[in-house]
């Protein structure tokens, strides 16, 4: 059963139809990709599943609850958590306390008694972050800021996960990790759904990837029928196939 079906979703801002009946699932046990050009409506997208902005079409649902009028606190409480295009850390506190916030946070309501101290330090060591645990986020590269956000998704214990450019600012060894990291949340059951332009790690992680072009959804399959389909090319016009697929 899929976790997340995003049912012909539009997003109108004034005159600009930013999301234009576009359908996205992501099923729990495997990452799915979300690609697209530059202003394509990827993190509107985003926004329009975790509750930022509210669609002027179209149902989100959750499994079968629909969450398409439910507020932003509710759905992180079915299960849906992100991570966000430009870093959203508390910069005040260490790594180890960003991840820890969540954890005390999603204690008040759930009814898992887990102890948030364990949980945090099983995701220091789940992210890769234990060397740097007492290290205020302002100090780290983008590359680990972006890992410590990963951590404090996943101190919410979600069902679904969306990812927005989680690579960006990583070197070629830290994005492998991470892709190995990913294929592992989606083998442990978490519907992982990732924005991305990082092509080669895209193609690497994803079971099925969906291509946004000016907020319609212009192909959906496996990577290998995505990377040749003529629209997908289309839509990346003047960059070279080669470029577009990774």
């Amino acid at each position: 059963m899929a976790a997340l079906h995003v049912q012909e979703v539009s997003v109108r801002f004034g005159g600009n139809l930013a999301l234009d009946h576009a359908s996205v699932t992501a099923e729990a046990g495997r990452v799915t990709g979300l690609i697209g050009p530059n202003g394509a409506g990827k993190t509107t997208m985003f926004n329009a599943i975790t509750g930022l902005v509210t669609p002027t079409a179209g149902r989100i649902l959750l499994d079968d609850r629909d969450l398409t009028r439910t507020s932003l606190h509710r759905r992180a409480r079915a299960g849906l958590a992100r991570t966000f295009q430009q870093l959203e850390l508390f910069t005040m506190l260490s790594v180890r306390d960003n991840i820890r916030v969540a954890a005390d946070i999603r204690r008040r309501w759930s009814r898992d008694r887990t102890d948030p101290a364990a949980l945090t330090e099983e995701i220091l060591d789940r992210v890769g972050l234990r060397a740097v645990a007492d290290e205020r986020v302002t100090g780290l590269p983008t590359g680990q800021g972006r890992l410590v956000e990963l951590g404090r998704a996943l101190a919410c214990r979600p069902r679904v996960l969306l990812l927005d450019e989680p690579a960006s600012g990583q070197d070629e060894t830290e994005t492998a990790r991470f892709g190995a990291l990913l294929t592992e949340l989606a083998t442990d059951g978490t519907a992982v759904l990732l924005v991305e332009h990082d092509m080669s790690l895209v193609m690497d992680v994803c079971e099925v990837v969906h291509v946004l072009d000016l907020g319609r959804i212009i192909a959906v399959g496996a990577p290998a029928a995505v990377q040749s389909d003529p629209a997908v090319l289309e839509a990346y016009l003047g960059t070279s196939a080669t470029e577009v697929v990774g």
